[in-house]
């Protein structure tokens, strides 16, 4: 066995889920990333994964395999640069272990993320909601689940991965109602249910019944649903509303819509971004910024207060002491 395998190893027990403790989710992307490259590099030069050496996995070779990725797998920006962050991780490992070889590693360091053009926010009007709210088919369990699912969604904007995870226990419709939530990164916040979500969710646990760690919305088997099974919900319903609603079908609606449509709503609402930032469990207000920007009611208000061209500068003052004295009242 070469160094190349020990540090693979170390680095995934040792760093990755002794020391970081990193989620299943980050350790199932790392070890797939690592899965393609090792197969990539096998092929590339004819040695046997467990046979690799540091220096095989050279910037040359790490530059193909994004290639690769790109042009032969069909992978987007997004996902290429997700890839070369895990290969950058463990470089940034094996570099102080191993620092015989920082010439590679250095070299592989250096390779840049390829900058893309962000897709623009996609979210849901209140006509959009309704036709999707009113797409599942309530005469059924499926259906009234599916309704209950949908509209805490909108009104919470969990994450889908936090949508699945969701437990009977995690739920409290007592006084200060809310959900417990297992947030991104393993941190837990508490979002408040407004009047009609605890309506609904009283409704579907009144029906769902089970045990308190049991999944607050389970599969037809009673298994929790997984994202890409939320994801196909999602598109199913959102076929059904186009029909009563055609401005849908144009419109590209993930889980992940959803969660911009419930932040639009608070913007709506006049709640400042700080607030919003802890409702959706964002680590950085930063990331929160962008529907600041989306809101076209900001700008609106933004253009309202710009003085006409050619308009005399200066403010405004009454002639008149009486008119001066109702003005400042």
């Amino acid at each position: 066995m070469t160094l190349l395998a020990p540090t693979l190893q170390a680095w995934f027990t040792d760093r990755m889920i002794t020391e970081r403790d990193s989620s299943p989710q980050t350790i199932a992307a790392y070890r797939d990333t690592f899965r393609l490259l090792l197969a990539f590099a096998s092929e590339r030069t004819g040695k046997q994964p467990c046979q690799l050496e540091i220096d095989d996995l050279d910037a040359e070779l790490i530059g193909a395999f994004l290639n690769h990725l790109e042009t032969d797998r069909g992978n987007g920006t997004t996902t290429r640069n997700a890839r070369l962050a895990a290969i950058h991780s463990l470089y940034k490992y094996a570099a102080l272990r191993h620092p015989e070889h920082l010439a590679t590693i250095g070299r592989v360091m250096a390779i840049p993320f390829k900058r893309h053009q962000r897709p623009g926010l996609t979210y849901l009007n209140q006509d959009e909601i309704k036709a999707l709210l009113a797409a599942p088919d309530t005469s059924t369990r499926l259906g009234r689940r599916d309704q209950a699912m949908l509209l805490l969604a909108v009104l919470t904007g969990v994450r889908v991965t936090e949508l699945v995870t969701l437990t009977i226990e995690d739920v409290d419709l007592g006084s200060g109602a809310h959900i417990k939530i297992k947030g991104k990164g393993r941190k837990r916040r508490a979002t408040t249910l407004t009047p009609e979500t605890i309506a609904a969710l009283r409704e579907w646990l009144k029906e769902r019944q089970g045990h308190p760690h049991d999944p607050l919305f389970p599969t037809r088997q009673g298994q929790p649903l997984t994202r890409w099974g939320v994801r196909h919900l999602l598109e199913k319903h959102t076929a059904t509303a186009t029909a009563s609603c055609p401005s849908l079908k144009d419109k590209p609606v993930s889980p992940h819509t959803l969660r911009h449509t419930n932040a639009m709503l608070l913007r709506a609402g006049e709640i400042d971004i700080a607030t919003i930032a802890l409702w959706l469990g964002h680590e950085s207000i930063k990331t929160t910024y962008i529907y600041q920007h989306t809101d076209p009611t900001l700008k609106q208000k933004a253009v309202d207060r710009i003085a006409p061209i050619g308009a005399k500068p200066g403010r405004y003052r009454p002639s008149d002491s009486l008119l001066a004295f109702l003005e400042g009242l």
